[in-house]
């Protein structure tokens, strides 16, 4: 059996995976979100920097999961070039679930836990990281996780991903965006 028959983790595996690297993760149960609009409206003062995470697949496989603030307007083609990628598009529902393990609506980095091949390459907004709280589904929607930015970054580590940095505030402002 190769790593990709195996079934995804759930959130308890999730749950214990962190527990067992020593990584604090404050769960909010709420109900199904499916965009960052919906959870605008729905969580409250929950603290901590919001996110969006974007599947994406360049024209040749290469598979990207881009996580950044949840007010960032993104110019994929941009995103792409700062960290080296060739153009990508947005990836199928059916290359989520093979990949990470979930569905349109829950993605988030924690589904790197279900990425055994670490074939998925990561872009992190560096200003997003600058944040000491951030906020992720735990591989589905129907819950968010407040982790601290080092916990993320070890959590990327223990699966074997090392995030590539770039500046967001650089792509917003220059058409020659620049990787931190």
């Amino acid at each position: 059996m190769t790593a990709r028959d195996q079934p995804p983790a759930t959130e308890e595996t999730l749950a214990a995976h962190l527990g067992a690297l020593g990584i604090s993760a404050a769960r909010h149960g709420h109900p199904p979100l499916h965009s960052v609009e919906q959870s605008r409206a729905l969580r409250g003062t929950l603290p901590g920097a919001h996110t969006k995470n974007l599947f994406l697949k360049e024209k040749k496989g290469g598979f990207w999961l881009v996580c950044c603030l949840e007010d960032r307007a993104i110019r994929v083609k941009d995103v792409a070039r700062a960290a080296g990628a060739k153009p990508p598009s947005f990836a199928s529902a059916d290359d989520l679930f093979a990949r990470l393990g979930v569905r349109p609506g829950a993605v988030t980095p924690f589904a790197l836990i279900n990425d055994r091949e670490v074939s998925v390459r990561l872009i992190l907004d560096a200003q997003m990281m600058a944040h000491e709280i951030l906020n992720f589904h735990p591989l589905h929607n129907e819950a968010t996780l407040a982790i601290s930015s080092d916990g993320l970054l070890r959590f990327l580590a223990s699966t074997g991903h090392t995030p590539v940095m770039v500046d967001f505030d650089a792509l917003d402002g220059l058409g020659c965006p620049t990787q931190t």
